[in-house]
């Protein structure tokens, strides 16, 4: 393109997971031969003006961790509320949920959306960095001063705190209950497949977990609460053969020096936490994406009875806060979102890990965040809607779709008017205690 058009650089417009293999990309087609493209560490900057990130799970979303679990995010969890064990029985020998945990757990690039940054990024058992929030799912009117999974404002009557830290907690209480008073026992050590609770000739879908047996089943639930860096380690635990091919391809960790040879491997370079954006001081980077829309962020979650040939472990729909806490619903704590990738995820890297110059963007690359509001289609006739924030219907969204015009007519970021932000993103990228 930049050869067929006088010189012009281009503007790249990743969506979604695109974004992070666009971010591997980059790397790629500077670094030399065998493991790179071998385009010189000037190829971005020659080739490059802006990339639009559009809904991007830069550092990854906790649904992947729910979808790898157990196969299951909201929409599964409500399904089996309402037919109650039409999905876990062998119905007609289908085994529906054995047979797609085993076809998903083959596709490893879901792994590159595992949470990155461990709980520096997404809290501990007793903090995260969002804080307090409605998640009211009522429908907002013009001049409500509160909207959809957004902070409470100060003189208003405080919500239920929320810790999002605990991205999965088995029962209520452990997602509630403070670490000091919340009793545990490590899963790291258990010993697996000592008893079996299957008989391999009864199952014609075999998982990892009828390898496990019933005390490393027991394990699983008896730690109670994981956060993201114990996450890993139970996704090691459950499914050891598919994290050890993520493990060849991807990482999920924060660098302690991104200049150790170590990081010139590809498995770091869809991880912007453990990568260096390329040294083009003239090109920008954006991350467009909606808010206001209940996200899954963390999950509570039950054992299910013993019983061959089914999955261990389920969302527990019978897990809600009420009007005391509206964002625990069927079993999911909801944040600020697309309805896919967390305002966290999309925005942080923008608001505080690349603003300036800083040890992931040592050229000063300029960041832009554009935040679009959801505002849900009125009647049928709109379709999907002009004004969606939604993560895939935000593509027809007239304010996003100008905003990219512009940039690919030739505006910068400044004269788009920099940044546009609803949330709190950079209040939440303060907390987060990060080497810059």
């Amino acid at each position: 393109m930049v050869a067929t058009n006088g010189g012009k650089k281009v503007v790249v417009i990743p969506h979604s997971m695109g974004v992070l293999y666009f971010l591997h990309f980059m790397k790629w087609v500077e670094a030399p031969p065998p493991m790179g493209g071998g385009g010189g560490s000037d190829w971005c900057a020659k080739h490059i003006k802006a990339v639009i990130n559009i809904g991007g799970p830069f550092l990854g979303v906790p649904k992947s961790v729910a979808g790898l679990f157990s196969i299951e995010a909201r929409d599964i969890a409500v399904a089996r509320a309402f037919a109650p064990g039409v999905l876990d029985k062998d119905l007609f020998g289908l085994q529906t949920l054995e047979h797609l945990m085993r076809m998903t757990r083959t596709w490893d690039s879901t792994m590159s959306m595992i949470p990155k940054g461990g709980d520096t990024i997404w809290g501990g058992l007793d903090w995260s960095p969002e804080g307090y929030f409605n998640c009211s799912a009522k429908k907002q009117k013009i001049n409500d001063t509160i909207k959809p999974c957004q902070n409470v404002k100060e003189g208003l009557e405080p919500m239920k705190h929320v810790n999002y830290g605990r991205l999965i907690s088995f029962g209520k209480d452990a997602a509630e209950l403070h670490s000091s008073k919340l009793e545990r026992m490590d899963f790291r050590g258990s010993l697996k497949g000592r008893k079996s609770i299957v008989n391999a000739s009864t199952c014609d879908i075999w998982t990892e977990y009828h390898d496990m047996g019933i005390e490393g089943i027991r394990a699983v639930s008896d730690y109670r609460a994981y956060t993201t860096d114990s996450v890993l380690d139970l996704l090691h635990f459950v499914a050891p053969k598919m994290m050890k091919r993520g493990d060849a391809h991807f990482s999920h960790g924060i660098a302690d020096n991104l200049d150790d040879p170590k990081y010139k491997h590809y498995k770091y370079w869809s991880n912007p936490l453990e990568t260096k954006l390329p040294d083009a001081p003239d090109m920008e980077i954006y991350s467009m994406y909606g808010v206001g829309i209940p996200t899954e962020r963390a999950y509570v979650y039950r054992s299910t009875p013993q019983s061959e040939c089914h999955i261990p472990f389920q969302i527990d729909t019978s897990a809600n806060g009420g009007d005391e806490d509206p964002c625990l619903k069927d079993g999911v704590y909801s944040a600020n979102g697309d309805e896919t990738v967390p305002v966290l995820s999309a925005g942080f890297m923008c608001a505080k890990g690349w603003r300036g110059t800083t040890r992931f963007n040592p050229s000063g690359i300029r960041a832009y965040i554009r935040e679009y509001e959801h505002n849900p289609p009125a009647n049928l006739l709109e379709g999907r809607g002009t004004q969606s924030g939604a993560h895939v219907d935000i593509l027809g969204n007239f304010a996003l779709i100008e905003d990219i015009i512009r940039v690919a007519a030739g505006a910068s970021g400044e004269d788009l008017g920099g940044d546009r932000v609803h949330s709190d993103i950079f209040k939440w990228s303060e907390k987060i205690k990060l080497k810059l």
